[in-house]
């Protein structure tokens, strides 16, 4: 499980060092892929094989939102592994969609790990706090 938050900095190859308290859970390989709200997912590569065929098992072809999902989620895909310092390289183009700058924010987010611009996840935190603290409806039925 992947939690905190956490600041690196994004080096000038495009290399990111991942938190040490995330690396043991990342050691064997890791999918870095386009997330939603202009940051980057990253899953251990285990995990994103599971996602992956639980997604072909539940998915219709015939369903367009389904399609366009899966194609902006396996089309910005990037296999990696990290080296002996925790460094993962991060391909162009994935760090120009989530805009990131040299300040980066991760996160951890349960089962997968967040990467942010940090002026990104600043404004994003800042507006969804208010929404946080009054929540008056259950979100996750359930569980909290």
């Amino acid at each position: 499980m992947f939690f905190g938050t956490h600041t690196p900095r994004l080096d000038d190859k495009g290399r990111i060092v991942l938190p040490a308290k995330f690396r043991d859970e990342l050691v064997e390989g890791l999918v870095v892929t386009r997330g939603q709200d202009r940051c980057l997912y990253v899953w251990p590569r285990a995990e994103f094989q599971q996602i992956s065929a639980r997604m072909s098992q539940a998915q219709a072809v015939s369903d367009k939102r389904a399609r366009n999902f899966s194609r902006m989620l396996y089309s910005g895909a990037s296999d990696e592994v990290p080296d002996k310092q925790g460094r993962v390289t991060l391909p162009p183009s994935l760090r120009e969609y989530a805009r990131l700058t040299r300040e980066c924010v991760v996160i951890g987010n349960g089962d997968r790990v967040e990467i942010w611009d940090a002026a990104a996840w600043e404004e994003f935190a800042r507006e969804q706090e208010e929404a946080f603290s009054d929540q008056d409806e259950v979100v996750v039925p359930g569980v909290i």
